[in-house]
C-alpha cells in the first residue's frame, strides 16, 4: 500500500502566482510594482517568487465585485450570464 502526500507550496513563480490569482503575469508584475499586490520575495541571487500566504491574504482582502460575470465564465445556463434575474 502506498501513501500519497500532497504538500502546499510555500512559493510560486511568476506564472504560477498569476494563474493562482486569475491574472496575467504582466498584470501581476504591474500591480506589484505599484504596491497594489504583494511583491515577490528574493529566494537567491537570480530567483524570486511570491509567498503563497501573502497571495492568499491579499486575494481575500479584495472587495467583492458588483460586476456581472463575463458571458464566457460559465455563469448561468449555456455559459451566458443569467439575464432572467436582471428583471426582478
Amino acid at each position: 500500500m502506498s501513501t500519497t502526500v500532497t504538500i502546499k507550496p510555500l512559493y510560486l513563480d511568476r506564472e504560477a502566482a498569476a494563474a493562482f490569482l486569475s491574472l496575467s503575469s504582466t498584470q501581476l508584475e504591474k500591480m506589484a510594482s505599484k504596491g497594489l499586490a504583494p511583491k515577490p520575495r528574493k529566494l537567491s541571487a537570480g530567483r524570486s517568487a511570491w509567498l503563497v500566504e501573502e497571495l492568499e491574504d491579499w486575494g481575500r482582502s479584495l472587495p467583492v465585485s458588483d460586476l456581472k460575470p463575463a458571458r464566457n465564465s460559465g455563469y448561468g445556463r449555456a455559459g451566458a450570464a443569467d439575464d432572467a434575474n436582471d428583471s426582478k
